[in-house]
């Protein structure tokens, strides 16, 4: 009874409370650090302490094999310091972060609560911090020297302090179980000799994300997440590579889908590789698509969700300008962007929606804001943005959207739960006919119906660097493949095929939303700041719902992916069985 009560209480970290030995040495060290009065410098106006406390333990197996398994205890700190002032500071320029000189070495934090030694980690921390920003003040002073600003943007909006503590619960995971569940769902696999290659992964972890500033802000909050995930590849005749995933995501193990649910989504990614070794390869075509149930989730997550934040070009040095990816909403408050009949609010307060629990919720960002709901879209209008406290032109402040750690000193903009609500849903059913209705008025032989994008990508990351450089060449922003797409016929028939990308979809797609469904998908995923939210490429991820229709798209366009295609391995697998 012992082990098992061990094992259920794996992850349970101390409890946050108003004394807490962290908090009060972040406190502590900076009111010596603001006190401090230097002779011919910039004095520190902001400074920054969080810090994510927390123990992951994760597996992998393959084909009913064990192949790794990892137990991790980690304190990760972030510390930032700010000189100059609200309106103009070292950050948003190319060289923020960056520091020439020599610097002592500051080891990793303490995973005691030993108030000296996090004394010291934080002094240490503090001084390169601070060296690096007067660093960076100087040279962004020198960049702007002979550049004239018609109008100039705050670099950082004001906030009022905030005091949120919230005690850490114990986060119950038998690492055994779970290893042992990993290897049972890796063994589906072996069913299916199409597949060449599977892998299953879990991951489990609960943190507390610690926040202290100097302007009285101070937060602990708990964070918990389990994750397992199934991925396969296979090949077709003419070797192009085919791929599939099914994630499964949940805020802790008691609420992640049965046992049987997690093998029925195993067997399926088996099942779509299998169907699309033999499915044809599609050709090009332009007309509406129908995403059909969380594949419209998906769509809208990543074509307006993510252009939803709206970040600011860095200043650069003379000559060596950034590459920067504006969004497509910049500058269009009060333009129309969606039909009429659509509304999109994004609300990190709602918990849960229909009695499933809501993946996106949190009280507090990364920059101590607290979370309000958001009006984006009324009526098809855009109204708002998903703001951080970096300064944006035309904005006040922040709307405490600060969830991701960005570039350049800021922290970047995420939505949480996405609600879209239409006003004219129709049922589901009637979406395909109308997608067949509309093809057999311009005379076109059939539509296109997507079940599922590759949102997030779990593309490798050379996959994904391809399809990113081939729509920067053609001067648009790419989206995600289609994983599932079928040819949807006069008669109804459907047809999977393989192999197409979407071609210059935007928000300005979406203008052209013909129809979507009455019923509503939730869609839950771990967005970061890589492109299509590629699986694995940053280390730190935050949690996010869409909750939206299925909708009908008019006038996209799909073009043959045109990679080099691999040559099938010389010598056929072995049997699996």
């Amino acid at each position: 009874m012992k082990r098992v009560i061990a094992a259920l209480a794996l992850l349970a970290l101390p409890a946050c409370a108003q004394d807490d030995a962290i908090l009060r040495a972040m406190g502590d060290e900076i009111e010596r650090s603001r006190a401090l009065r230097l002779v011919a410098v910039e004095q520190p106006y902001f400074i920054e302490y969080g810090l994510d406390d927390g123990e992951n333990v994760s597996g992998s197996a393959s084909l009913g094999a064990l192949i790794g398994s990892h137990r991790v205890r980690y304190r990760l700190p972030r510390i930032q310091v700010r000189v100059g002032d609200y309106s103009f500071d070292n950050t948003n320029f190319a060289g923020t972060a960056f520091y020439s000189g020599t610097r002592y070495e500051v080891d990793q934090f303490p995973l005691d609560n030993s108030y000296a030694a996090l004394r010291q980690h934080l002094w240490l921390a503090t001084d390169m911090a601070y060296k690096a920003a007067l660093e960076g003040f100087s040279h962004k002073r020198a960049a702007l020297s002979s550049v004239t600003l018609s109008e100039q943007t705050p670099d950082f909006a004001k906030a009022a302090p905030l005091k949120h503590i919230e005690p850490v619960r114990a986060f119950p995971l038998d690492e055994a179980a779970w290893l042992a569940r990993v290897r049972r769902l890796s063994a589906v696999f072996l069913d299916y000799p199409r597949v060449t290659w599977s892998q299953v992964e879990f991951e489990g972890g609960q943190s507390a994300q610690y926040l202290a500033n100097s302007e009285g802000t101070r937060v602990c909050v708990p964070e918990g997440m389990i994750n397992v995930r199934a991925r396969a590849t296979a090949q077709a005749p003419d070797g192009m590579p085919l791929r599939d995933a099914a994630t499964f995501l949940a805020l802790d193990p008691l609420r992640m889908p049965s046992d049987a649910a997690l093998e029925r989504g195993a067997r399926q990614v088996a099942m779509n590789l299998t169907a699309l070794v033999e499915a044809p390869s599609g050709e090009p075509y332009n007309g509406p698509v129908l995403f059909e149930g969380a594949a419209g989730a998906q769509l809208l997550a990543e074509v307006l969700g993510k252009s939803l934040a709206i970040p600011r070009r860095p200043v650069s040095l003379p000559g060596r300008p950034i590459p920067f990816s504006p969004s497509e909403l910049e500058g269009r408050i009060g333009s129309r962007i969606l039909p009429e009949w659509i509304d999109v609010v994004d609300d990190p307060t709602q918990k849960q929606w229909r009695g499933q629990p809501l993946f996106g919720a949190y009280n507090v960002d990364l920059e101590g804001v607290a979370a309000a709901p958001l009006v984006l879209v009324r009526k098809g209008v855009l109204k708002d943005a998903l703001l951080s406290r970096q300064g944006v032109k035309g904005f006040p402040g922040s709307n405490g959207r600060a969830r991701l750690p960005g570039s350049f000193g800021a922290k970047a903009a995420s939505f949480s739960n996405l609600f879209v609500r239409t006003a004219e849903g129709a049922p589901a059913a009637q979406l395909k006919q109308k997608l067949i209705d509309l093809c057999r008025e311009r005379g076109k032989p059939y539509g296109i119906m997507v079940r599922k994008m590759d949102f997030p990508s779990s593309a490798t990351v050379e996959e994904a660097g391809r399809l990113f450089a081939a729509g920067a060449q053609a001067g648009v922003r790419p989206v995600s493949v289609p994983l599932l797409a079928y040819r949807v016929y006069p008669d109804g028939r459907e047809e999977l095929v393989r192999g197409l990308r979407f071609r210059g979809v935007s928000v300005r797609s979406l203008r052209d939303i013909l129809a979507a469904s009455e019923e509503t998908y939730v869609f839950d995923f771990l967005d970061n700041t890589a492109p299509f939210a590629l699986i694995g490429a940053v280390s730190y991820v935050t949690q996010a719902s869409v909750i939206a229709p299925a909708i009908l798209v008019d006038d996209l366009e799909m073009e043959r992916v045109q990679d080099e295609l691999p040559k099938p391995p010389a010598v056929p697998p072995p049997p699996l069985l």
